[in-house]
């Protein structure tokens, strides 16, 4: 059944406007009278189709890698049923018509994007094909039921008359918007479901892909900002003569963050070189901070400590004392993770420009809901005097949900009068991060005389992440993320106990692709494994026989173990490891085969399989590259990742002294789709939680060693083997 409103009523009750044009500054809005003029056709802010039968898909996400600009695409082009040849994108504007439904906020993250905007994106493509059937059957005077249509057009059924959808663009724009018109079956999906080629390829290979760094605005000046070198450190004395005598040097200023906490000081100047020159010439000398004793032994007796305490319970099933007491047998272990730096190729930077009237911000974002708010805070300016448009992300993993960089280019650019373009060093991203939260628990585990587990009580020390982002979300004092994965664990265990201690220290955090999940489910997963080992059982068959009611964790692990040979005999000095894990909606299961040199310490990953349950599917390259790309990552901070504390701040400070895995270190990696035609499940993120743990219990089966601490680096290995 379909609702006949007019146009312009649709577009007012859905808080939509019509469509975006790349001007030489950025987007700008197409009014009525311009879309008029080019007879292009614009149901919706998500859609526009063009004379010559070109179809853009505007898409209110970022895309830093994980390939939204074309899945989204995908789902409308799909649904209105286009030829994929003539389907392009535009990046959408800041603004409350383009906020993710589910979120009330315009943000890329959580793995949500192709969840979130799945069925309004159908229903965009939906509307649009209806009513160019309309406008073909009013142009040939017959029923509605007798045109259908086909790669971008509208054929007659009897006679095979057609027109294009660009020859009905300008009739289709005069007819009233259906409010609710009929979608698609899934048995006839034409592109959603294929392993198409993405549309940002083109850009990204030429090199005219545009990202923040990229950015050029007329009149710019540069700007290099010195900040403190340990948490609460203040500055006692600079040398601002020497700086403003420096070649290019235009001002110094003094720059305090409204969010995150610091002040620092800030060289303009007319290049980069000449900003970095400046603030070297600049020489300021801090005090020692807040907390100037804090290193990273410091942090681990923090973590321990508190693992003293009582915690808040986020999960309380039976009697987890009784269960404890009276198991057959009992494992206990204690599990710690260290600060992860978020290691985008592309640092942060910001482009601003501040006028009384009006504001541009021109910066790779995750976060667009956020930029306007800060950008309508420092500048007085209304909503739509802000226009913030996103380039390409050279990465994000949560470290560009943040603001902090958009703010001082603002500051900076509202104080000086010019355009700011703020370009963060490598060195000032290291040591500035908002880091993946240091994590320590400890876990007890109860078996029966079968082998089955009766008890897990598990205890988690971690900061909170929740707490400064999204204190709402905080519930009874538990931060979400802190416990997901535990709280929610699949295992059928009959006694249960999670509790959550809340860590306060100043070195910052925030979200980390995959966020809490990358914590727990190393610590759950290879205390499964050593359950296993204690009770006798083979890892793969204890962990099917704790999920004989979770069909899907139950199908991946068999998929993953079927296809690495699990059980089968591997070259010598080699063992295989397994894990699962649930996040984001998807399922993931994945077997490492790795080596030991027990010399060194080195561990080698020579083959990762990966098995993974997402439900529906967009495109399956994209999944494929997102779990090989999630494993990568994964292993970097399995293997090599830490970042070190030194006098009260970071002491890492680049690549040398915060190592990442190297191409030559990367393994094979496979990847398996299971699908299952469940709910949509996340991508994004899922790849990266269970390859940690998967290492970790390869190496046990290789050489007999427990590594409950990350890194799992040659230094790592060599003291656990020592305790042994």
């Amino acid at each position: 059944m379909k609702t006949a409103v007019t146009r312009r009523e649709f577009l007012r009750l859905a808080g939509l406007t019509i469509a975006v044009s790349l001007s030489p500054s950025g987007y700008r809005f197409l009014s009525a009278a311009e879309i008029e003029k080019d007879k292009s056709f614009s149901p919706n802010v998500w859609l526009q189709v063009a004379p010559d039968n070109m179809v853009t898909v505007v898409v209110n996400k970022s895309e830093m890698g994980q390939g939204v600009y074309t899945s989204l695409p995908m789902i409308v082009a799909d649904e209105l049923e286009t030829d994929w040849k003539l389907v392009n994108m535009k990046a959408s504007p800041a603004g409350d018509q383009y906020i993710d439904p589910a979120w009330g906020m315009q943000a890329t993250g959580g793995s949500t994007s192709v969840r979130h905007m799945f069925e309004p994106l159908r229903k965009a493509g939906a509307a649009a094909r209806e009513m160019l059937i309309s406008a073909a059957a009013k142009k040939w005077g017959v029923p509605l039921n007798q045109c259908e249509v086909l790669s971008g057009s509208v054929v007659h059924k009897k006679d095979k008359r057609k027109l294009t959808y660009g020859d009905l663009a300008a009739d289709a724009s005069q007819l009233p918007v259906p409010q609710n018109p009929p979608l698609k079956r899934e048995s006839s999906f034409k592109i959603i479901g294929k392993p198409l080629d993405r549309l940002d390829v083109v850009e990204k290979v030429k090199g005219s892909a545009v990202f923040g760094i990229d950015v050029i605005v007329p009149d710019m000046v540069y700007a290099s900002i010195e900040r403190p070198p340990a948490y609460g450190a203040k500055s006692l004395s600079d040398d601002k003569d020497a700086a403003l005598k420096t070649p290019g040097v235009i001002d110094v200023k003094d720059v305090e963050s409204l969010s995150y906490g610091y002040r620092g000081k800030a060289v303009c100047a007319e290049t980069i070189e000449a900003a970095w020159k400046g603030r070297t010439a600049l020489n300021v000398r801090w005090d020692k901070g807040s907390a100037p004793e804090l290193n990273n032994e410091v942090l681990r007796r923090m973590l321990t400590e508190n693992l003293k305490k009582d915690g808040i319970i986020a999960r309380n099933d039976g009697d987890i004392k009784r269960a404890l007491s009276s198991a057959s047998k009992k494992v206990e272990s204690t599990y710690i993770l260290p600060y992860l730096y978020h290691a985008t190729m592309e640092p942060m930077n910001c482009t601003a420009r501040v006028t009384s009237d009006k504001c541009d911000v021109w910066v790779p974002t995750q976060n667009q809901t956020g930029v306007l708010k800060v950008a309508a805070k420092i500048t007085g300016l209304k909503p739509e005097q802000i226009d913030v448009h996103t380039t390409f992300l050279g990465g994000g993993f949560g470290r560009r949900f943040e603001t902090d960089v958009v703010e001082e280019a603002i500051l900076l650019s509202k104080e000086t009068g010019r355009p700011v373009k703020l370009l963060w060093t490598r060195e000032e991203d290291v040591k500035n991060d908002l880091y993946r939260p240091a994590n320590c628990c400890k876990i007890e585990g109860g078996l029966d005389d079968k082998g089955r587990m009766t008890a897990w009580s598990h205890k988690v020390v971690a900061q909170s992440i929740f707490a400064r982002v999204f204190p709402q979300m905080v519930k009874d004092g538990i931060d979400p993320a802190a416990v997901e994965g535990i709280a929610n664990m699949e295992y059928e265990v009959p006694n249960v106990r999670v509790e959550y201690v809340r860590l306060n220290a100043p070195t910052p955090v925030g979200f980390w692709r995959s966020v809490g999940s990358t914590h727990n489910a190393f610590t759950v997963e290879c205390f499964i494994d050593e359950l296993a080992n204690a009770g006798g059982k083979d890892p793969l068959e204890f962990r099917l026989n704790h999920l004989k009611n979770h069909k899907r964790a139950y199908k991946v692990l068999e998929v993953a173990a079927e296809k690495a040979g699990w059980g089968k005999p591997l070259k010598k000095g080699q063992a295989r490891g397994i894990a699962q894990h649930l996040s984001f909606g998807s399922y993931v299961a994945q077997v490492a085969e790795v080596s030991v040199d027990q010399k060194n310490g080195t561990i080698k990953v020579h083959r990762v399989v990966c098995a993974v349950d997402c439900g529906d599917v967009i495109n399956p390259a994209i999944i494929t590259a997102q779990m090989q790309g999630g494993i990568t990552m994964g292993l970097s901070a399995a293997l090599k990742e830490e970042i070190k504390l030194e006098n009260g701040g970071v002491a890492s400070s680049n690549f040398n002294n915060y190592e990442l895995l190297r191409m030559y270190e990367a393994p094979d990696v496979e990847v398996h789709i299971v699908r299952s035609k469940k709910e949509l499940g996340g991508i994004g993120e899922p790849g990266v939680p269970p390859v940690a743990p998967a290492v970790a219990n390869a190496v046990f089966h290789a050489i007999g060693i427990r590594l409950r601490k990350l890194p799992m680096n040659p230094e790592t290995v060599k003291q656990a083997t020592e305790k042994t």
